[in-house]
């Protein structure tokens, strides 16, 4: 049977599904604002322009706010570039479960260059025996690097587990009310900053 190349499975797998479930994500009520979907990327291309033009952080949120608010206080300013900030993350956790689900979709498990495969290509040239040999001696150094999500609280890396777990059975109405989820990291962090 034929094998689809892996950008292909990736595009299939998760770009895809993240473009249908972000959509999703856009729909639900996000805390005490309801456009902040829409916003964001009025944002984004105002940071754009103002990075190109060598505005400071300030001039480019003033920018934005003039443009797009009705005269904000800057606790209200404030408060929106936290909400952008929580609904990039969300769109992150996303991305990152629709990911985890398809790894074994987009990358070949027993393919090429899996431990199988190589057994296999042993077997068949008759070096059976110099394999076991060198897996005998052959090393290994783990290398951990820290991602953003290893930072969360366990209740956010339940939600990340239970979306994985939900994206990898389809299951729309489970992954729906994962996503509106109140993010406990947050509510934590809001609550300190007072």
């Amino acid at each position: 049977m034929y094998t689809l190349p892996k950008i292909e499975r990736f595009n299939q797998n998760v770009l895809s599904k993240y473009h249908i479930y972000n959509s999703v994500f856009i729909t639900l009520p996000f805390d005490a604002i309801d456009n902040t979907g829409v916003l964001l990327p009025l944002f984004s291309e105002v940071c754009d322009n103002g990075f190109k033009n060598n505005w400071s952080p300030k001039q480019i949120v003033d920018f934005f706010s003039a443009k797009y608010l009705d005269n904000p206080s800057e606790e209200k300013k404030i408060d929106l570039m936290f909400r952008f900030i929580q609904y990039v993350e969300r769109q992150i956790v996303l991305f990152d479960a629709i990911e985890d689900a398809a790894f074994p979709i987009v990358n070949n498990m027993e393919g090429r260059g899996s431990l199988r495969d190589i057994k296999e290509k042993s077997e068949a040239k008759d070096k059976r025996d110099e394999l076991i040999l060198f897996l005998e001696n052959f090393n290994v150094r783990t290398v951990l690097t820290a991602h953003p999500t290893q930072f969360y609280p366990g209740a956010v890396l339940g939600i990340i587990t239970d979306l994985t777990a939900a994206i990898r059975e389809n299951d729309l109405i489970r992954i729906k009310q994962l996503l509106a989820r109140q993010n406990p990291f947050h509510q934590e962090r809001k609550a300190k900053s007072f």
